[in-house]
């Protein structure tokens, strides 16, 4: 049985993902194998907030060089979206990063 904490790998904080917490959506780093449904109880649970709508997409791994040879890929992972209902609270962690 995998924890909470198991699905939500880590938050996303670029500039593009700062943008839309004003219109209440959060972007995670999560489990590859996690599904929508898990990935909102996760949040919901770690955050304290109600969570309207999950996108999630794979991030392909891009290709990298280290010297001449070998040329490898980075790692691929799962990205999810998280919009918040409108009478939801805001994710603390990501207000003082704005």
């Amino acid at each position: 049985m995998r924890t909470v904490y198991d699905v939500i790998v880590r938050p996303i904080v670029t500039e593009q993902s700062m943008e839309q917490s004003d219109i209440k959506k959060y972007a995670f780093e999560v489990a590859k194998d996690a599904t929508k449904p898990e990935i909102a109880h996760a949040v919901e649970e770690i955050f304290g907030v109600k969570v309207e709508k999950v996108t999630t997409t794979h991030v392909r791994g891009r290709k990298r060089r280290n010297g001449a040879y070998p040329a490898g890929f980075s790692a691929s992972w799962k990205k999810a979206v998280v919009k918040l209902t409108e009478g939801s609270k805001t994710i603390e962690f990501f207000e003082g990063m704005v």
